[in-house]
């Protein structure tokens, strides 16, 4: 019996055992079960959402691609064709100036600086900067002090000197007739006579010493040796100076009149010198920056006498009188020399002229087209411009010439006849 009763106590435990192991076993189960569901509704859930974002994608594609579509066409179909819109002018004819432009430099015809010639302190200046002075107006004082008692020692030597002369010179009358009475030796008269020469070179020193010391004294006071004006102060009073000093004490420089330098090719000296010749002093306009602006009228007065061989071209003064001071020294401006008047010359405006490279057209009117003409140009004055190759009353194009060619259909918005040159009259 108690073998058999040990048998059982082991088995129980056994059979707890067992239980307990399907008790764990279906604990994790049930613990499972619920997880695995929850994937399965989240896989669930994130498709939805997917094939929800799938639908709106293609229906917004399938709105906007027609429209995209539609656009697209719209810009591959080539606009309709117009007629463009030009204005005209009639060719005229009339007289044309023929110039000549350059740039210029506008020059004084004098400029003066003034430098120390004596050496002292500057005891007075009577100019202000930027004024207008006179010939001959006093600038700068400079303390003449010791050139006045130079001048007096000068004066004091020659008179010294002339009174031995004059004294001398009496002597040599009482030698003269004692020696014709033979009273003295002939010998002491020639003697005399040589003193009397050496006084009289003593004294022409002398005056040239007093010449020297009033021209000393006269560098105390410098004035001004031309009219124009003064520029900015480079000396004030107490300063000292020195004689054959480097800086410059004064500056003035002539305003009235004044000249334009300007470089023209040497292809144009032979016309302009026989215009010259034959007319005389040619006209020139001198313009600002811009060329719009015309600051004065003055005249040619002459030409270098030598061609820049760097540059291959002569250098040309024009005077103005620049009466009210419009021209500034070393002011650029741009000169325009009138070499002569053309006449009986076509004429239209300069928009009507295009070029190809070196070639020079004009688009012609005729049946409601245009019809490009080649022409030669001749001179251009202002807005217009002479020109060969048309004939008078042909009307030509002076605008749309982005949207013409040989042969292109126009309609006319208007027309006129150019703007009248200056150099003369149209007939």
């Amino acid at each position: 019996m108690w073998p058999d009763i040990c048998v059982l106590r082991e088995q129980r435990p056994r059979k707890r055992s067992i239980m307990s192991d399907t008790t764990t076993q279906l604990t994790d189960k049930q613990q499972a079960t619920p997880r695995t569901g929850a994937r399965r509704s989240g896989r669930l859930g994130l498709a939805i959402l997917i094939m929800i974002l799938a639908a709106v994608i293609v229906f917004a594609v399938s709105r906007v691609l027609p429209r995209s579509t539609a656009q697209m066409g719209q810009q591959n179909q080539e606009p309709p064709t117009s007629t463009p819109n030009i204005r005209t002018a009639t060719v005229t004819r009339g007289s044309i100036g023929q110039y000549i432009e350059a740039l210029g430099t506008v020059t004084p015809l004098a400029t003066v600086n003034l430098y120390s010639q004596v050496n002292g302190q500057v005891t007075a200046v009577h100019y202000t900067e930027g004024q207008i002075v006179n010939r001959g107006d006093p600038l700068i004082d400079i303390d003449p002090r010791p050139y006045e008692a130079q001048l007096e020692q000068y004066q004091g030597a020659l008179e010294r000197d002339q009174a031995l002369l004059k004294q001398a010179e009496i002597d040599l009358a009482r030698y003269k007739d004692a020696s014709e009475q033979k009273a003295v030796a002939r010998q002491t008269y020639e003697d005399q006579q040589q003193i009397v020469e050496q006084y009289r070179g003593s004294v022409k020193n002398d005056m040239g010493q007093v010449q020297y010391g009033q021209v000393q004294l006269s560098y105390c006071h410098l004035t001004s040796p031309i009219s124009g004006r003064v520029g900015l102060r480079l000396i004030d009073p107490g300063n000292t100076v020195f004689s054959g000093g480097n800086s410059a004490i004064v500056v003035i420089t002539q305003l009235q009149p004044i000249s334009v330098v300007f470089n023209v090719a040497e292809d144009y000296l032979a016309q302009v010198r026989s215009q010259i010749t034959q007319r005389g002093a040619l006209p020139v306009d001198v313009y600002d920056r811009s060329r719009l602006n015309r600051i004065a009228t003055g005249k040619l007065l002459t030409l270098d006498n030598q061609v820049d061989t760097s540059t291959g071209t002569v250098r040309f003064r024009a005077q103005f009188e620049n009466r009210d001071l419009a021209l500034f020294p070393n002011q650029f401006v741009n000169a325009r020399l009138l070499v002569r008047i053309i006449g009986n010359q076509l004429l239209v405006p300069t928009a009507a002229v295009q070029h190809n490279g070196v070639n020079a057209f004009v688009y012609v009117m005729r049946d409601g087209a245009v019809h490009l003409r080649s022409v030669t140009e001749v001179a251009t004055e202002g807005y217009n411009e002479a020109i060969s190759g048309l004939e008078v009353g042909d009307v030509v194009a002076i605008t749309g010439f982005d949207k013409i060619q040989e042969g292109t259909r126009v309609a006319v918005l208007g027309s006129s006849s150019g703007e009248r040159p200056s150099g003369g009259s149209g007939q």
